[in-house]
């Protein structure tokens, strides 16, 4: 995985490329049975209270860490052509403030040998947001995520 944040800049870029066929990526990115055995961290499982991942549909999900502590998370889905793209909104629901929200744009490009690279392109509503999501560990939970997306995939 590549994280690209560029300093003073409000985005952030992250790629990473799968040993599978696109259309399994995108499965597993948008199918609610898929997402819930891998998205988060190690430490995290993670509940779907709504998961409707069409044009014009919304998410709401949570992760809990088995100490009590649960994260909220929700967002608009704003465009899902299958299987090249998904553009929704992410909003992290533990700020003391509402309004945090952040544009992401998932793409996924077909590779030679049936591989399969994401790019998520992640804009934010100014540039401390997304410096504090990079300071966040944010990294390593999404690292943690893939991995185990990588042995989803392989089965």
């Amino acid at each position: 995985m590549k994280i690209v944040a560029e300093p003073g800049k409000q985005e952030m870029f992250i790629y990473r490329e799968f040993d599978a066929p696109r259309e399994a990526v995108f499965k597993a990115y948008t199918d609610p049975k898929l997402i819930v055995q891998w998205l988060g961290p190690d430490n995290m499982e993670m509940k779907i209270e709504k998961f409707d991942m069409k044009t014009g549909g919304s998410y709401r999900y949570i992760h809990s860490d088995g100490k009590g502590n649960s994260y909220g998370f929700h967002g608009s889905v704003h465009a899902v052509n299958a299987p090249q793209r998904v553009i929704q909104t992410f909003e992290f629901e533990g700020l003391p403030e509402t309004g945090h929200v952040i544009l992401d744009t998932a793409d996924f490009e077909q590779l030679p040998n049936n591989r399969c690279k994401l790019t998520i392109h992640s804009v934010y509503r100014s540039v401390s947001d997304r410096d504090g999501m990079v300071a966040s560990g944010m990294e390593a939970g999404m690292q943690q995520g893939f991995e185990k997306l990588d042995a989803i995939l392989t089965k």
